[in-house]
């Protein structure tokens, strides 16, 4: 098979100065053993040099792995991607400036191959304004040195539009399960498709190569013709891995589960006991915010948790929770699995799941909580030095029709205790998340209210919502919380309160260790819903 090539092999076809592009959402559809073999290249060699790395989502699992194989001065020069969080061996070299770094929407990157391959000049979208992307603001930059705009602020038809500029690909390295005979690419074993298939055409109408990292070569036939993924036609060459380098997710090796080739009772399915801690209150909190047929989008941190209560609730089967990255159906894992999924009702590709998301097709969306200020913007793109990235937030929340944003009021050193369904506070966390004005805006809460989303702020002891005239109102608090001394004084501005009296209290039964309630309290707002 004359495609068929060594890991080594197909490091050496990777010039200076190329574009490389990968495939990856967090370890899942990453070619780790050819980003190996190039990193040892490169110490070994000095080469190649001075690339320019892309890829949509977060790549890494937070130490060496994934493109932390890149993180030298010298290999790469530019790097274009959503979140940067799992690859902190860039960190140094972001701050010191040493890599010119673009932070862009998730699914602005996803969608850029199809546009490369199609010969269209880039992306037109609305998908950034007045968040930190618009050229206005930072233009995604991580630095304000550097000199080469990506993005520009446009005008059609008198409306503002954010215009993303093509680059070419010269080299797309994707990690898929078999390659037939002829160079077929199938993903049977795949967690998750992502954008193989457009990545590769772009690769191939850029004039540049595609490298397939696979498990096994089957002989032509095997499969189903209408099971390629990748037709052998837009596939260059071949490499075979061992399976420590070719896992299914950064924590597995193999799970059925996890590609759909098997479907179990959710009874069988085993997840982790969660302990009644900060962030398992606020998700069952959170949960309340879903309502019956609800097609539900949860982020990474807290959000991650709400798929367990739905499951330890028993009503996963009452709603669709989909991924950004194609799944609808099932529930995710957490962990070193996410976002694999367990159950799904089926997969697409990953920048078609975004002209859904873009479209306005998700009823219910939780993300994280970084920085809150006092209009509503949210920042969970850069905290303090720590740069991290957008990942699909800005496409997420600029869209979706109702926002949850979920996370601890105050970080670093916070620990808090349930006694008797009530919040007693241990230790107050030293930095404020609710602040006067955020360091970096990745939610424009001035957007939103023009576009009559329905926005909630949950933490462990209280919930805001954003009001129709702006700014945040709180209007609940949990039990054993002190207004004065654990809200109003932690804060870096004061939230409109119409009446203390007012205020709610957070249900009882969230802070209670026994499961049953919240399936309680949604069959009964469902109930309710259908007499009226």
């Amino acid at each position: 098979m004359d495609k068929l090539i060594s890991a080594s092999k197909a490091a050496n076809l990777i010039k200076d100065e190329d574009v490389v592009c990968f495939t990856a959402a967090g370890m899942i559809g990453f070619a780790e053993y050819i980003a190996d073999e190039i990193e040892k290249r490169f110490i070994k060699h000095s080469s190649p040099k001075n690339l320019t790395i892309v890829h949509s989502c977060g790549c890494g699992d937070s130490k060496d792995k994934g493109t932390n194989h890149f993180a030298y001065e010298g290999l790469t020069k530019k790097l274009i991607t959503s979140h940067i969080a799992l690859a902190p061996k860039f960190n140094k070299l972001i701050e010191d400036k040493k890599i010119d770094t673009y932070l862009f929407p998730q699914g602005v990157i996803a969608n850029m191959f199809r546009h490369i391959a199609g010969n269209s000049p880039g992306v037109i979208t609305k998908i950034g304004l007045n968040t930190f992307v618009d050229p206005r603001l930072e233009g995604g930059k991580e630095n304000q040195d550097i000199k080469e705009n990506l993005v520009e602020l446009i005008e059609i038809d008198n409306e503002k539009w954010l215009f993303y500029k093509k680059f070419p690909v010269d080299v797309a390295i994707i990690k898929a399960t078999y390659a037939d005979t002829k160079g077929n690419i199938f993903y049977n074993k795949e967690p998750l498709i992502l954008e193989a298939r457009s990545m590769a055409q772009a690769a191939k109408n850029s004039g540049g190569i595609t490298i397939f990292q696979v498990e096994e070569i089957v002989e032509y036939g095997t499969f189903n013709p209408k099971s390629v993924e990748v037709p052998s036609q837009y596939v260059d060459y071949i490499v075979v891995a061992p399976k420590e380098k070719s896992m299914q997710t950064m924590g597995t090796v193999y799970n059925p589960l996890f590609s759909g080739e098997k479907r179990v009772p959710l009874s069988e399915i085993k997840i982790p006991n969660i302990p009644l801690d900060i962030k398992k209150i606020i998700a069952k909190r959170a949960t309340l915010e879903i309502k019956k047929d609800d097609v539900v989008k949860l982020g990474i941190g807290v959000p991650e948790l709400i798929s367990l209560i739905a499951f330890e609730e028993k009503i996963t089967d009452e709603m669709t929770m989909i991924s950004d990255l194609g799944i609808y159906g099932g529930f995710s894992s957490s962990g070193k699995d996410f976002p694999a999924s367990y159950n799904f009702e089926s997969m697409i590709n990953h920048e078609s799941q975004f002209d859904f998301i873009d479209g306005g097709g998700i009823d219910v969306a939780f993300l994280g909580l970084g920085e809150i200020d006092k209009n509503g913007n949210c920042n969970v793109s850069k905290l303090g030095k720590r740069v991290v990235g957008p990942g699909g937030f800005i496409n997420i929340t600029q869209n979706s029709k109702k926002l949850v944003f979920c996370g601890s009021f105050t970080a670093k050193g916070l620990e808090v205790f349930v006694e008797n369904n009530a919040i007693k506070i241990n230790s107050e966390g030293q930095i404020k998340k609710f602040i006067d004005e955020v360091s970096q805006i990745t939610f424009n809460a001035k957007d939103s209210l023009y576009k009559n989303q329905e926005v909630l702020f949950i933490t462990e002891r209280a919930v805001f919502k954003l009001r129709d005239k702006g700014g945040l109102e709180l209007i609940e608090i949990a039990p054993g919380i002190n207004l004065e001394k654990d809200i109003l004084d932690q804060m870096g501005f004061k939230p409109y309160i119409k009446n203390a009296d007012d205020i709610k209290l957070m249900p009882k039964f969230i802070f209670d260790t026994k499961s049953g309630y919240i399936r309680d309290y949604f069959l009964k707002t469902t109930n309710k819903e259908n007499n009226e």
